[in-house]
């Protein structure tokens, strides 16, 4: 299941790295003031500069060209004029492309100017968790043994992980098997293959791990109006370890 040839693997590196590189360019422009249909248009034009097509646009009836989730947004918030970036906002960029029919899948999340110390704290624990979690990739680990390195280092700074929503493999289609949760058990769950690639992506919430869909039916955000952060990169699985495909470098 979602082995990947060497030809597929270089496909979905050159379309990882564009992503990157897209999601930084846009986390760079985003200023207060702008309103998040602002920052998604700007994506867009990158976006036909690079002559990709959005991987997010129409997926499962998906209607935005990004997600950009704000504050207690957690997953999936539709980009809209009326919603405008304020300072000390929480800004999570999700940004999936199509290259020569092959995926590249990332996201980050950012602070608005002045950030609160646990805003700050929130968003660096959710950047290293996603670090922890790829350092036990290789050819041979189980889905189980991410899990728990993302799950155990996210609590012990006494934060929570969501549940609901995981990680995935990818390559001609945006979600293929396996599902790759944030959590887990040390030695359990599915054995990962060398030349497999996943996208690995913690959503990491300052309060409860509950969860609430807007009447949107896609802006996820936390029950209890806490901030949640988000960080993804698409990773290769290798004999010995691991290559980040969504890399710049």
């Amino acid at each position: 299941m979602g082995i990947k040839r060497p030809d597929e693997v270089e496909k979905i590196r050159i379309a990882c790295k564009l992503s990157k590189k897209i999601l930084i360019q846009v986390s760079e422009f985003l200023k207060e003031g702008m309103t998040t249909l602002d920052i998604s248009e700007f994506a867009g034009t990158l976006m036909e500069k690079e002559h990709v097509k959005s991987a997010f646009l129409g997926y499962g009836g998906y209607p935005g060209l990004i997600c950009i989730s704000v504050n207690e947004e957690v997953v999936h918030g539709i980009p809209s004029k009326n919603k405008y970036i304020k300072e000390g906002d929480l800004v999570s960029i999700d940004l999936g492309i199509i290259k020569d029919g092959y995926m590249g899948d990332c996201a980050l999340t950012v602070g608005v100017g002045q950030i609160s110390t646990e805003v700050r704290r929130l968003i660096e624990v959710t950047e290293k968790s996603l670090d922890r979690g790829i350092s036990k990739v290789k050819d041979g680990c189980r889905t189980g043994d991410i899990g728990w390195e993302i799950e155990t280092f996210v609590e012990k700074h006494n934060f929570s992980v969501v549940r609901e929503f995981a990680g995935h493999g990818i390559g001609k289609n945006l979600h293929e098997e396996p599902e790759i949760p944030n959590f887990g058990i040390p030695h359990t769950g599915f054995k990962l293959k060398e030349n497999m690639v996943i996208a690995i992506e913690p959503m990491i919430n300052m309060g409860k791990p509950d969860l609430k869909i807007l009447p949107d039916g896609w802006t996820v955000i936390t029950a209890d109006g806490l901030p949640s952060a988000h960080f993804e990169n698409t990773v290769l699985v290798k004999k010995n370890g691991f290559e980040i495909l969504t890399s710049v470098n």
